[in-house]
């Protein structure tokens, strides 16, 4: 079961309940689920829910709470109500989700140094990245970037002391403890060594983001002569 929650204001039309303060893939799961329960029970007033590491974030309309209420005052009674309702019954599995990658090369510039810096062969750091399960813990930083972690310490990296001011769509990186692929084209300080052909933000699509809190990632690698041709499939 999830601890009772401590609720902080994010503005005046969003709500933190906050259930822990350290990064555990077991509490990020059970927001997730959690996160997806409330979504199906649509609660009146609430346009938003957003599982993060040990929050969950809920975004709101004030008007949808009657003249004379408090929004973030009902809001806080509805969702502990809410929560009594839960039970602890088990989590369903998040999605399984493969991702193919070219490692190094013109797609990933920093393998062969991060590999120096660990007294790696880059063989051994693609066979590490590969070997592993992720967890998406949250997406945030841009539409559709998720936090995976589950990278094995072996790769733990810190970020660049100087960004880049352009990172291509696919790249994925290294940022300290954790791993993930930059879905658009955007600035960005992780250690990049590789890259996938898949679009993991689509706008125009339901949902747009490939992924999302709860599911679980594996990286396939893939050669360049693959790597063009599913890019050409997918343009």
């Amino acid at each position: 079961m999830l601890p009772a929650p401590r609720f902080v204001p994010m503005g005046d039309q969003a709500l933190i309940a906050e259930f822990g303060d350290s990064v555990d893939a077991a509490l990020s799961a059970r927001i997730a689920a959690l996160a997806q329960r409330l979504r199906e029970s649509r609660p009146i007033g609430v346009r938003d829910i957003v599982p993060a590491y040990t929050t969950l974030a809920l975004h709101y309309d004030p008007a949808a709470f009657g003249a004379g209420a408090s929004p973030y005052e009902t809001l806080i009674a509805t969702f502990e109500s809410w929560l009594k309702t839960q039970t602890a019954a088990p989590l369903p599995p998040g999605r399984q989700i493969e991702i193919p990658v070219c490692y190094g090369g013109a797609f990933g510039e920093d393998l062969e140094a991060l590999a120096q810096s660990h007294n790696l062969s880059v063989e051994d750091v693609i066979a590490i990245h590969s070997g592993a399960t992720y967890y998406v813990h949250m997406l945030g930083f841009v539409p559709g970037f998720a936090y995976l972690g589950g990278l094995d310490a072996r790769l733990a990296t810190p970020r660049l002391a100087t960004p880049r001011p352009h990172v291509p769509a696919g790249s994925v990186g290294i940022g300290g403890a954790q791993t993930g692929v930059y879905p658009l084209d955007t600035p960005g300080g992780w250690q990049i060594i590789g890259r996938t052909p898949l679009q993991l933000f689509k706008p125009d699509a339901m949902p747009p983001s490939l992924l999302d809190a709860g599911d679980a990632v594996r990286f396939v690698p893939i050669g360049a002569q693959e790597f063009a041709a599913r890019s050409k499939a997918a343009a």
